[in-house]
């Protein structure tokens, strides 16, 4: 557990990051915000196309191994941020953001399951509550480096930039590299030392509920002929959908005048409390989970997020602001509980259910698109609308998709 929920804070820093990534590209590549949310359409997206054969190299190398390769390919991504931010292409920061996502997905697959499978499947969910709890703490740390390091200084305009004498803007340009290049080549050394310090652990390898058990060479299909496996893609889709795109437009959002009014590296120390409530949440939710019932719980947290959601479309000022941020402290247990609900009692088809799962985290890259494409048409805070259904359907599938039925209900 010590071991595996440091690569669950690793995982969380990268993704977080992200939300003081956008605005800064934003501003230097002068993007609208549909452009601006491809960095989270091709970070996320390469969950969709990266998570099956992830699944297979997991099969193949079992957990631990499919742990360390997965460090290393982040750790390759992070570092093609250098030559990315020196030339100056917005394509080539998608390119290295989806090898880095790439590597997390291969995290994704091997971690999830292995904590949830590391002990009795009746705490599965308390359990991998508790490793979340690690990675929001890299969520709630990330917004505040990238603060720090990244949105630390005005990004100039396209004009401003070309009435600076030649110099001077060759001076502008290397500088705004730099605030790229430095913090992501320091994550690729940590990624490249977690994965040997990872794969120097002995580490329980499980083998019963992977692939390498399945004597009759089951299907993605036979998984997804379970409905609390079909129901879980999909809450898992709406769920990191809503998430990330909250987290994705708050500093834009609270640097609005009848918001927070205030500047977007203000907002960013903001969003570390949106990823802070995450983690708090997650703690608390950790011993709640081993009393109570997981789907009762979800259910109950999908309702007060979305009301919060609600309150902060009808709102403005402080209570529209805070209203937003408290969303983090309720998105809490959602993740982990959908995950651990989702593979409950499948054994070997416990690998499969695993790589669908992940795969669905697509939801992080076309609900914040589609949510940049609303903003563009009928402003920011009237978008949130997107995210507000997405808890809707999470609510259903605490109350009724979660249930086992069939086959599903034989013992592990």
């Amino acid at each position: 557990m010590a071991v595996t929920t440091a690569v669950f804070f690793m995982w969380g820093f990268l993704t977080a990051l992200n939300d003081s990534l956008i605005p800064h590209l934003k501003a230097v590549f002068e993007l609208n915000y549909t452009r601006a949310m491809l960095v989270q359409f091709t970070f996320f997206g390469a969950y969709f196309l990266m998570s099956l054969p992830s699944g297979r190299l997991v099969a193949h190398l079992g957990f631990k191994r499919g742990m360390v390769a997965g460090l290393a390919i982040a750790g390759v991504g992070a570092a093609a941020f250098w030559p990315a931010a020196q030339w100056h292409s917005y394509p080539l920061f998608l390119g290295a953001l989806f090898v880095l996502a790439t590597g997390i997905t291969v995290l994704q697959v091997a971690a999830n399951p292995y904590v949830a499978l590391l002990g009795p499947p009746r705490t599965g969910s308390s359990r991998l509550t508790l490793a979340q709890a690690l990675n929001s703490l890299g969520t709630t740390l990330a917004p505040l480096f990238g603060g720090w390091l990244i949105l630390s200084n005005t990004v100039l305009g396209s004009a401003q930039v070309a009435a600076l004498p030649a110099a001077r803007q060759l001076a502008y340009r290397t500088h705004e590299a730099q605030s790229v290049q430095g913090p992501y080549l320091g994550l690729a050394l940590v990624l490249v030392l977690l994965a040997v310090i990872v794969g120097l652990f002995r580490l329980p390898a499980l083998t019963e509920n992977t692939e390498q058990a399945d004597r009759e060479k089951h299907t993605l299909l036979d998984a997804l002929r379970h409905p609390h496996v079909a129901f879980g893609v999909l809450a898992i889709f709406f769920y990191v959908g809503a998430e990330v795109s909250i987290g994705s437009f708050m500093v834009n959002y609270l640097s609005q005048p009848d918001i927070g009014h205030i500047t977007e590296q203000q907002a960013s120390h903001y969003v570390a409390w949106y990823w802070g409530g995450a983690m708090v949440g997650r703690l608390f939710g950790s011993a709640l989970l081993a009393w109570l019932d997981p789907r009762k719980l979800l259910a109950v947290f999908a309702v007060i997020a979305g009301a919060l959601v609600l309150t902060s479309m009808l709102s403005a000022g402080d209570v529209a602001m805070y209203s937003i941020i408290a969303v983090g402290l309720f998105n809490s247990i959602m993740f982990p509980t959908i995950f651990a609900l989702g593979i409950e009692r499948l054994g070997p088809l416990t690998d499969k259910a695993s790589s669908l799962l992940i795969m669905a985290i697509v939801g992080g890259a076309l609900v914040p698109l589609a949510q940049g494409f609303l903003a563009d048409h009928i402003g920011v805070q009237h978008a949130f609308v997107l995210p507000l259904l997405c808890y809707v359907y999470v609510i259903f599938y605490g109350r009724r998709g979660s249930k086992i039925r069939g086959l599903a209900a034989s013992p592990r």
